[in-house]
């Protein structure tokens, strides 16, 4: 009989371990040969159903040309590994193409033809390299009529639209020209005439910009009966008035599958109803909002044209007066991260986007839609009347009667679900009662976001503009187009890359920890500001030349909030260590699941496929 002691128990088990090792990779590379499994939430290493539906439509071969400086990013650890997932998915997507993808990829050595070459495709070569050599990571593709399209550069913080990304270029090469974006605008957002000034107008600077990426036809709402089966996105700007005809028109454009983008606004600053120069006041009595009440109602939106978001904690500071200092003006908005969803693809990537009397959307009892929003004020926020704005030029009046809601209202957000349409009686030729699928419907509560005032300053140099931007306002604008007038297969994708989720349990850690800091940071701030006041209480009535001297009950005062200070900091860094361990401990189970009983579930899944097909063989 053999006697086990704990030692050789120990070193039998490591034994038994190697072994189990061995045969993981011996298996692995002959049984599961060319095999992957994606074991992630979202199947994020899977191709989405929509770019498999790009690749089948190739008809003619493309060529893709992977610029990567692999000499130069040898000590740049990030970009090497992002560049081995974009690298797997270009395989990839050419392995799944039927031979029509065809993948080229290229290390442009400095002062070489492939880096002409890349310099011409438009590639951007970015000096990231260890010794301050510039760096190519990017995609151009080419169809077989000359057409180009390109990726500049790889970033890595945007890896969740990386497939959207890739996908995109390779249908805009299958398609071959620009999508046809049809405009029915309620201000002079184009370039034309002013009668007012009898000189040419320039267009605003988001229309110029889009004009570079769409084929826009501009129509006229006076004498628009239907949209054109050509334009497959319509943007509607400040709609006042539309006739039944007209929002007929835009019904039917929407049940038969058209993208629609619709700009609304409580208070149009831009809206120049009213204006005559013999009477001044006319402006001022003049309705400056717009809405599409039939559409709305049959699609479940509440929307009220009468009121305007005020929202303290993102109110931008304005000047009213030459030499008055700036004020923040609660219905002017620079809306940050924190209000810009970053599961959308048209916010994810965005600093800023500034607002001005903007309105809000919400759904109606009974819907049945769904209403995404991607931005959305803070909980610091309330409704209050536009009109009351007209008669208010002190904007400091504004925070005597605010009073914070705690509701986070939406100011754009995207309509989706099946439609009824907004005219059941009518019975045109080709009348639809619903929609053809989805629909895909962005609503913006804010035409002022449009304007150059807010996001862009336009310079002459030399006859040429030249655009300095300070805020997302145009890329916003641009993004939702961009997201809408691609395939259906684009935006099946699309939203499948917005359904990248976080380490949920951690950032669950990471909320409580940062609210008990919060806590503790407000109740510092609160000692602060209640030893000043009774400072300040305790200075009154002392003289002049006394007033620097302090009292024992001051000192003592003093003494006691450097104690509390110490304390509460002390208390604070408690929090932090508790945090990290939190997150240590997390990590390591992570660990633990993944080291240790992942290879053991695979052990037993090849050990299973190779006694399955040894048992196959002996009953043939």
């Amino acid at each position: 009989m053999i006697l086990f002691n704990r030692r050789t128990l120990t070193g039998g088990s490591l034994a038994l371990l190697g072994v189990l090792l061995v045969a993981v990779l011996v298996i692995g590379n002959v049984v599961l040969r060319g095999a992957r499994i994606d074991l992630t939430g979202n199947h994020q290493y899977t191709l989405a159903q929509g770019t498999k539906n790009i690749l089948s439509g190739i008809d003619e071969p493309i060529n893709l040309y992977f610029y990567y400086s692999d000499r130069a990013t040898q000590d740049i650890p990030l970009l090497r590994n992002y560049s081995v997932r974009v690298r797997e998915l270009l395989d990839e997507m050419a392995a799944k193409s039927g031979g029509k993808l065809h993948l080229n990829v290229i290390d442009p050595l400095p002062f070489s033809e492939d880096e002409d070459r890349a310099s011409g495709f438009g590639l951007q070569a970015l000096p990231v390299g260890a010794s301050g050599e510039s760096v190519f990571f990017g995609l151009a593709g080419t169809n077989s009529t000359d057409g180009q399209s390109v990726i500049p550069f790889f970033q890595p913080d945007k890896e969740v639209f990386l497939e959207y990304d890739i996908a995109k270029l390779v249908h805009s090469l299958v398609v071959g020209k620009k999508p046809v974006v049809g405009v029915l605008a309620g201000l002079n957002v184009a370039s034309g005439f002013d009668p007012a000034t009898r000189q040419m107008r320039d267009g605003w600077a988001f229309y110029q910009e889009l004009g570079d990426l769409f084929d826009l036809r501009q129509l006229n709402p006076a004498a628009t009966t239907t949209i054109d089966a050509e334009i497959g996105t319509l943007l509607l700007i400040h709609p006042k008035g539309y006739n039944d005809d007209l929002s007929y028109a835009i019904d039917q454009f929407v049940m038969r599958g058209g993208r629609l983008v619709v700009f609304v606004d409580p208070y149009a600053e831009r809206d120049d109803s009213g204006n005559d120069p013999e009477n001044p006041q006319a402006a001022m009595f003049a309705k400056r909002d717009s809405d599409l009440p039939a559409l709305f109602k049959a699609w479940g939106i509440d929307y009220d044209p009468t009121m305007v978001v005020l929202d303290s904690a993102n109110a931008l500071p304005v000047q009213t007066q030459p030499n008055a200092p700036p004020t923040r003006h609660l219905a002017i908005l620079g809306l940050g991260k924190n209000s810009l969803s970053q599961d959308e693809i048209s916010t994810a990537q965005l600093e800023s986007i500034n607002f001005s009397t903007a309105g809000q959307f919400k759904l109606a009892d009974g819907s049945a839609l769904k209403l995404v929003p991607f931005v959305q004020s803070s909980g610091d926020a309330m409704l209050y009347e536009a009109e009351q704005l007209k008669f208010m030029p002190d904007p400091e009046q504004l925070y005597e009667r605010f009073v914070a809601t705690k509701e986070h209202y939406v100011i754009a957000g995207r309509l989706e679900g099946k439609l009824k349409t907004a005219f059941p009686t009518r019975s045109d030729e080709g009348h639809l009662s619903e929609s053809n699928g989805a629909a895909n419907i962005v609503l913006v509560a804010d035409t002022d976001v449009l304007s150059d005032r807010l996001w862009v300053q336009v310079q002459n140099f030399f006859g040429q503009k030249l655009m300095n931007s300070f805020a997302n306002n145009g890329d916003l604008i641009i993004n939702i187009v961009d997201n809408l007038a691609g395939s259906a297969d684009l935006i099946g994708i699309r939203g499948r890359a917005a359904s990248a989720r976080p380490f949920t349990t951690v950032e669950a850690i990471k909320r409580q920890a940062d609210q008990r800091f919060r806590q503790k940071e407000q109740e510092l701030q609160k000692q602060l500001a209640d030893t000043e006041q009774k400072l300040n209480d305790l200075q009154q009535g002392k003289s002049a030349e006394n007033a620097t001297i302090l009292t024992p009950e001051q000192q003592a005062e003093l003494t006691r909030f450097r104690d509390d200070k110490v304390r509460i900091r002390k208390d604070l860094r408690q929090v932090r260590r508790q945090l990290d361990a939190d997150i240590e401990s997390l990590g390591s189970k992570l660990k633990l699941v993944n080291i240790g009983l992942m290879p053991v579930l695979l052990t037993i899944g090849a050990l299973a496929l190779l006694w399955w097909r040894r048992r196959e063989r002996v009953k043939a």
